[in-house]
Parts: structure tokens; C-alpha cells; sequence
């Protein structure tokens, strides 16, 4: 029975590398994968999952308008999809996330998502919400803060490495721009 998944995290947790094993693993058995990519992401190439551990993937890419279920109906159409595997899914708007349901519900194909639960400023962002409402399976993948802790908070750092409070929700970046910490070192360097 296809289900809708959702595997969340701060930066650095291997969201990416666990959706490259997964797509891995359903090639090995011969089976067909489909790979979307938020368009927004493009600090690997255009169309590219990349993990920091140097794993790739092509994958078909996505913007906030594109219809998702249309767009995996006419790649059904094309061939086998056996499974969706989703990167930055938190860049997904309310309706694709809907739509992720239909293709789970309706084309009876399990939707696999990987992103962030929240921005810097520790507020969820639209694709996160949504899945965390709506999908049958919530899995929390782990990574660490520097002391130690589970980090579940991520600290955005401006040009000179010093935290920033405000902004634009979204603003793409890696271990340059941003930090991922438990929430006491998240509140010292973003709340206070």
C-alpha cells in the first residue's frame, strides 16, 4: 500500500544521501525511481541531487507552479514509476503537497519527501506544514550541534559568520550560510 513520507531534519542530517540510497536501492531491484528537485536549489547544476558525501542523482526539477501530479501522470505515461522521491521538499507550496496525496491515494505510487522542518528564524516552511499534517509516515532523521546535542535548529550566517534574525525565508546556501544547532544554541545566537 503506497503511503507519503516525510523525512525531516536540520542541515546536514544526510536527507540527501538518504534519498540517493533509496533511489539506489529501487534501481538495484529494478525498478524505476522518479527524482524531482526543488528549481530554486541550483548550487550543484540544474537537475542534480548532490550529497555532501559526493553522491548524484539526476532528477527532474520543480517551481512553485508546476502541477505535480501532472507532471508524474505524463511521466507515467512514458514508463514505470515505482516510487517519487522528492528533494527540498520543503519549497513545496500547500497544492503540491495535495497533490503528492493524489499521486500516493489516486496512481497507488508511495511519495518518499526529504527537506527541512524549519527556516532559521525556527518557523515551518509551507512544504514542511503541509507534510507534516498530511503524510502517513513523519521520520525525523538526526545530525548533531557542536556540543553535542540533536540539532533540530538551523542559524543562518551572514558574510562575516555573524547569525542573522531576519530576512527572506528562503536563501540558498550550505555549510557557508548556515549552521545547524540544538535549540539552547539556537536561542542564544537567533532569539536573544
Amino acid at each position: 500500500m503506497a503511503q507519503l513520507y516525510f523525512y525531516y531534519s536540520a542541515m546536514n542530517a544526510g536527507k540527501s544521501t538518504s534519498l540517493l540510497q533509496s533511489a539506489y536501492n529501487y534501481r538495484e531491484r529494478g525498478m524505476a525511481p522518479l527524482v524531482l528537485t526543488a528549481a530554486l536549489d541550483d548550487r550543484f547544476g540544474v537537475g542534480k541531487v548532490t550529497s555532501r558525501i559526493g553522491l548524484e542523482s539526476d532528477a527532474l526539477i520543480f517551481a512553485s507552479g508546476d502541477n505535480l501530479m501532472t507532471l508524474v501522470s505524463e511521466q507515467l505515461a512514458q514508463g514505470k514509476i515505482d516510487c517519487v522521491l522528492v528533494d527540498e521538499c520543503q519549497f513545496l507550496t500547500r497544492g503540491q503537497v495535495r497533490q503528492l496525496t493524489e499521486i500516493v491515494d489516486k496512481l497507488s505510487i508511495p511519495v518518499l519527501c526529504y527537506g527541512l522542518r524549519t527556516d532559521f528564524r525556527g518557523e515551518l516552511f509551507e512544504g514542511a506544514q503541509h507534510l507534516l499534517a498530511w503524510a502517513d509516515k513523519l521520520v525525523e532523521l538526526k545530525t548533531i550541534c557542536h556540543c553535542g546535542r540533536k540539532a533540530n535548529m538551523v542559524v543562518r550566517l551572514n558574510e562575516t559568520g555573524e547569525p542573522v534574525r531576519d530576512g527572506a525565508q528562503v536563501q540558498i546556501g550550505g555549510n557557508d550560510r548556515y549552521v545547524s544547532m540544538c535549540r539552547r544554541h539556537f536561542r542564544e545566537l537567533a532569539w536573544d
